[in-house]
């Protein structure tokens, strides 16, 4: 699963092997001032993601890239039961970071303060 580390100026993914299998890269960090919304989602989210490059078992398991044909680029890694951490992102790689967490509420809350 991946680990969201924070201090008061960067937000740090870190990706399980597998994960980064999949995702091509074993982490990524952004500036927080590059975070333009912060949601947190009680579980799976079944919107309509785009394209993808990545592995996907439906309603289950999503690790992957997705290019919605509106340009949205998303890194995603949900687990089936575990609240999500929406991330929308402005000026960096991905638009938008869809990351399930245990800990979704504390880590929003976190990066709430921190930004």
């Amino acid at each position: 699963m991946t680990v969201l580390q924070y201090d008061d100026r960067r937000l740090r993914l870190d990706f399980g092997r597998w994960e980064a299998l999949l995702l091509r890269r074993s982490h990524l960090e952004f500036p927080l001032t590059a975070i333009a919304r912060i949601e947190v989602l009680p579980g799976w989210t079944s919107e309509v993601l785009g394209l993808r490059s990545g592995l996907v078992i439906s309603g289950f398991l999503k690790i992957a890239t997705f290019r919605h044909p509106s340009g949205v680029r998303r890194l995603v890694s949900m687990h089936r039961g575990t609240p999500v951490l929406r991330i929308g992102l402005a000026g960096a790689e991905f638009d938008e970071l869809l990351i399930s967490t245990p800990t979704a509420v504390a880590v929003a809350d976190g990066l709430r303060v921190a930004r």
